[in-house]
């Protein structure tokens, strides 16, 4: 073998790894997968669970505050310059062996370059020595606080509400994912069908040209052709944009780079199908089960909790305690010694917080709380509602794509055979080119009229769902 033949051989080995790796990084995805893609990656989805977690933490922050308390703390000072108190003179025996002391702890002051000009009759004091140092620990635990029981229980009402606003993003981004991955099917098959009728265009523009040059038709005839290619090409090119926008909305719904190439393995027609169901138009759930009916439960929970919270502030505290430690002494650093002494202290108590006046504050909050409730009340009660109206306009939206969407498909059959019969008069001269301009623009809007009715059923029975759904959080999630 040559040199060159080992080169292209090489070459020929690293593109066709390329390709592999190329092939590999492009994810090929039914839409049951999609779902569940983008339900793990899709940004709205993963900060939804992150505010489960955090509510779970809230409350386990909540629930410690009445668990037992330790704290400690080390304090060391180290008088620079030691405070001075002035004694009345009086207060000493005035004898010689007093007025000696006294007059050697003055003179030990001013060796010490404290400048004391002592008023007369008073006696300058040092108290304590230069240097300190004092280890405390404290022990506390909440034995009443109605405040931390009705925090207690607002914790496990703002975990509730958190679960549910992770199941209502996870229908959100289910019905988010199934609506961009039918779009790109729409934009595909937009795309093949205008290629295929520019394909039919193109050659039946050609068999008219040589029929205009043999001298059997008009130019005008011509001229209609051109004019109806131009408006297919222009449609082609402003679909295959959107084909390309489609999928990069669709990674976004997904969750992952918007440059990862993505493949689908469903198919509009058959996908259409599979969303045909007339059973789900029976199908009916108890209001208080609807995802939008709970969440507004729990706000009106979460506003009676906070009048008890309010009315729980006038009633008395009681805290107990417990306090050990030890302080060392001395007018140098010698707290690490062995030899320094440390004198032990220690206390034991309970503190109790009565609320008496606050100036009408407390039944001020107390009031603003409740008309909060009351309002939570009356939503409560619209959400009841509102979802009843939201159901039954579900299901007539449903029922209508259904039939719109047999409706163009009879259209389309129908289009298909007008467009065929006037291409035959055309060419057999029975038919002008404007009638058969007109018979092919009506086919192709029958058949964007049809791709539109497919996707339109997908969503709306996807919404019809999501307003059926009784989907609750699973723990394991």
């Amino acid at each position: 073998m040559t040199k060159f033949s080992i080169f292209f051989f090489c070459l020929a080995c690293l593109q066709l790894s390329a390709q592999e790796s190329g092939a590999q990084q492009q994810l090929a995805l039914s839409l049951e997968e999609a779902v569940i893609l983008g339900l793990e990656n899709n940004y709205s989805s993963i900060k939804s669970e992150k505010e489960v977690e955090k509510a779970l933490a809230q409350k386990w922050e909540i629930i410690s505050q009445g668990l037992p308390q330790i704290n400690a703390n080390v304090d060391y000072q180290n008088f620079l310059k030691q405070p001075v108190t002035l004694l009345p003179a009086a207060a000493f025996d005035n004898t010689e062996s007093t007025i000696d002391i006294i007059q050697t702890y003055f003179d030990g002051i001013q060796r010490n370059n404290v400048a004391v000009n002592a008023p007369e009759g008073f006696i300058p004091v040092q108290f304590g020595t230069q240097q300190s140092m004092a280890a405390t620990a404290t022990w506390s635990q909440l034995i009443f606080d109605g405040s931390y029981i009705v925090g207690v229980q607002s914790a496990r009402t703002l975990l509730q509400i958190s679960k549910n606003a992770k199941v209502k993003t996870d229908l959100e981004v289910r019905k988010a994912v199934i609506n961009a991955y039918g779009n790109v099917l729409m934009a595909q098959e937009s795309v093949d069908i205008l290629e295929n009728n520019l394909e039919n265009l193109t050659k039946n523009l050609n068999d008219t040209e040589k029929i205009f040059e043999s001298g059997l038709t008009e130019e005008e005839d011509v001229e209609q052709l051109k004019i109806t290619r131009l408006g297919i090409e222009n449609n082609l090119n402003r679909s295959r944009r959107m084909l390309e926008i489609s999928y990069q909305m669709l990674n976004l719904a997904l969750g992952i780079p918007i440059e990862t190439g993505v493949a689908l393995t469903e198919d509009l027609d058959a996908l259409a199908i599979q969303f045909y169901d007339l059973q789900l138009l029976e199908a009916n759930i108890p209001v208080e089960e609807n995802i939008d009916f709970r969440m507004a439960e729990n706000t009106a929970e979460a506003a009676a909790i906070y009048v008890r919270l309010e009315k729980a502030k006038a009633l008395p505290t009681l805290t107990g305690f417990l306090n050990y430690g030890t302080t060392g002494y001395s007018d140098k650093f010698t707290f690490l010694s062995s030899d320094q002494e440390y004198y032990d202290q220690s206390i034991l108590g309970v503190s109790l917080n009565v609320p008496i006046f606050s100036s009408g504050m407390r039944s001020s909050r107390t009031k603003h709380m409740k008309l909060e409730h009351e309002q939570a009340l009356l939503d409560l009660e619209e959400t009841r509602n509102r979802v009843k109206l939201e159901i039954a306009a579900a299901k007539a939206d449903y029922r209508y794509n259904l039939e719109t969407y047999e409706t163009q498909q009879e259209s389309l059959q129908l289009a298909q055979r007008i467009e065929e019969k006037n291409q035959i008069k055309f060419f057999e001269g029975l038919a002008s080119s404007f009638e058969l301009s007109e018979a092919q623009r009506q086919l192709y809007t029958a058949q964007q009229n049809l791709l539109q009715a497919m996707l339109d059923v997908i969503n709306a029975k996807v919404e019809l769902e999501n307003a059926l759904s009784t989907e609750r959080y699973e723990e394991e999630n």
